[in-house]
């Protein structure tokens, strides 16, 4: 069968906010889909399917809003522990 699953990562060399970065993938079958990249502050889709999601989602300000601050509330909050703990 087909599999759908997402993958949230944050890559950081510090724990200043700017030296972190939030990246979400949405894959289909293997494939990557969609992504949504902290840096670019926008969905970007990588096949049709993705980019006509891409364009919905980024069209809804409510989603924007919320991914944009998943950054600050799941990857800051906890590299700053992360970095306590080594």
């Amino acid at each position: 069968g087909f599999k759908m699953y997402t993958v949230e990562r944050c890559d950081f060399n510090s724990t200043d906010p700017k030296d972190i970065k939030l990246t979400l993938s949405y894959y289909y079958n293997k494939f990557e889909v969609n992504r949504f990249d902290s840096d670019v502050r926008k969905f970007v889709g990588y096949t049709e399917y993705g980019v006509k999601n891409a364009e919905y989602w980024n069209n809804d300000p409510a989603i924007l809003a919320q991914w944009r601050a998943e950054k600050e509330r799941y990857c800051v909050h906890n590299i700053g522990l992360w970095y306590s703990n080594i």
